[in-house]
């Protein structure tokens, strides 16, 4: 039989509440379990004292005999110094970016290690000094009377 030590629902609908139990493998989670080892309550903050409850001494009992913790449970033990910190999994499928955009910036970084690699061999060009530019006056243009616009010149007349 093999020994779980998991979460347990006990609270009410939007007022979650769960038990740490230790429960066989393939009893359901909100079913029959072997012993109650302690409470987790997510409602409270997270430097409240009562948030996590656990009962370390039958804790410690049930990994010595081979009880394997879930992934939220193994973190609690590792906040509390029971057993190690587990690593945790990064899965971020859902905004993972999809396999165009993974083509894509692949290309990208293939360019930027490219034209990094051509720069690094090619010789430095010595520095040139670049002459200012013309200063261009605020001054607005003046227009002569050759360059009139259209609607300001005189029609001729047309004839009849």
């Amino acid at each position: 039989m093999a020994v779980h030590i998991r979460l347990s629902r006990a609270g009410t609908k939007k007022r979650p509440f769960y038990n740490i139990v230790a429960a066989d493998s393939r009893a359901p989670r909100d079913g029959r379990f072997i012993e109650k080892l302690g409470t987790y309550n997510p409602l409270l903050a997270r430097d409240d004292s009562n948030r996590v409850t656990m009962n370390v001494e039958r804790i410690k009992h049930w990994l010595g005999v081979g009880a394997k913790p879930s992934e939220r449970v193994a973190l609690f033990l590792g906040v509390a110094g029971i057993a190690p910190m587990p690593a945790r999994p990064d899965r971020p499928q859902k905004a993972a970016p999809k396999k165009k955009a993974q083509e894509r910036m692949e290309a990208q970084q293939k360019a930027a290690a490219d034209s990094a690699a051509a720069a690094a061999q090619s010789p430095e060009p010595a520095a040139v000094e670049s002459e200012p530019a013309a200063e261009e006056s605020s001054e607005p243009v003046k227009e002569t009377a050759d360059e009139q616009p259209l609607e300001e010149q005189p029609e001729e007349p047309q004839p009849a």
